[in-house]
């Protein structure tokens, strides 16, 4: 495929976008990224040569910020479509959560106020399964696109919450402001698949702490899984797919492995390199007394036990989409770790 059109992806090095930008090049698209700043736009270039492209031209950088309005005229002009990738993603438990809502909520408003401006007929927003299974505790609820987080719920984080924030402030926009702006949210369980840089985020960074040895033990935790070369895949299916258009997407392959099934994926099918990942559980009753003192384990502990029941059947269904099985994730995730000299 050829051709002409221009898709705004934001914050291009985080690690959805880059596999955004890739899967849009591939496509023959010419892409447009932010970043905060344009000194890491070598950085982004040298990663999409490692992955294989040379974009030359083809793809433009701009320098735009979720929490300023400077760059964002200039970031959606004459483009004919934009994903909204870009939020910010804490390192730890943040001091203050509403350092992680605000820009996530003010950011996607930015963005949808450019888009409409510019005349930008439909806005992909990444959102995540965040914002749509948290916050229930133990339940035997098959989770759909017609869900919302609970967000004083048990097992709700600051990022769970901004995305649900950001989620409903960007459809309540489109409804009353957006003037006939298009939105589709995809939200995506948890996005594990191959790095495109040293960078580790998410998901990935179980994998990588198993890896590395710094797991004395498994926790009885249980994860959804998707690849993110499968949620690139959807966002471009979400952008072109007529029927698409004001619907929520879960993201997921259907299935999920619990953290121990993770670690004897990685010892039966690396052999030697996965020597430091733990063989043994450790007792959640020991986990619950350790969440009194420690802020971590407190964030995980309402989660431990507890699996989800999860429809993707509207991304199959609507955008056709076909995904890897989380095995594939997990171990494509690794692999590129040590591809990378992460690990």
């Amino acid at each position: 495929m050829t051709t002409q059109q221009r898709v705004l992806v934001t914050g291009g090095s985080g690690f959805i976008a880059g596999h955004c930008i890739l899967k849009l090049l591939d496509e023959g698209y010419l892409v447009r990224t932010t970043m905060r700043s344009l000194d890491r736009e070598a950085q982004l270039r040298s990663v999409l040569s490692q992955a294989g492209h040379e974009p030359g031209d083809a793809l433009t950088v701009v320098a735009a910020d979720l929490e300023s309005d400077a760059g964002w005229a200039e970031a959606v002009a004459g483009c004919d479509h934009v994903l909204h990738v870009a939020s910010p993603l804490p390192h730890g438990i943040p001091d203050n959560e509403d350092d992680v809502i605000r820009p996530a909520r003010e950011g996607a408003l930015r963005v949808l106020r450019a888009a409409r401006d510019a005349g930008i007929k439909r806005v992909v927003l990444t959102s995540a399964f965040g914002a749509i299974g948290f916050g229930y505790g133990r339940t035997d609820h098959r989770f759909t696109e017609d869900d919302w987080s609970i967000l004083d719920g048990p097992g709700i984080n600051a990022y769970n919450k901004s995305k649900t924030f950001a989620e409903r402030a960007a459809w309540d926009f489109v409804a009353t402001e957006g003037g006939g702006m298009e939105l589709v949210s995809i939200n995506p369980v948890a996005v594990f698949g191959p790095l495109l840089s040293r960078s580790v985020s998410g998901g990935n960074d179980v994998v990588r702490r198993m890896l590395a040895g710094e797991l004395p033990g498994f926790p009885d935790f249980w994860f959804p899984i998707v690849d993110v070369r499968d949620v690139a895949a959807a966002h471009v299916l979400a952008m072109t797919t007529p029927e698409a258009a004001g619907k929520r997407f879960i993201i997921g392959s259907g299935e999920g492995l619990t953290m121990k099934q993770i670690g004897l994926l990685l010892r039966d099918r690396l052999g030697a390199k996965a020597n430091k990942v733990p063989t043994r559980s450790i007792p959640t009753f020991v986990l619950r007394v350790a969440a009194r003192f420690n802020p971590g384990i407190a964030e995980i502990a309402p989660m431990l036990g507890i699996t989800k029941n999860i429809s993707t059947d509207l991304a199959t269904g609507v955008l056709g989409l076909k995904t890897r099985s989380p095995k594939e994730a997990v171990l494509a995730t690794a692999e590129s770790m040590f591809d990378r000299g992460v690990v």
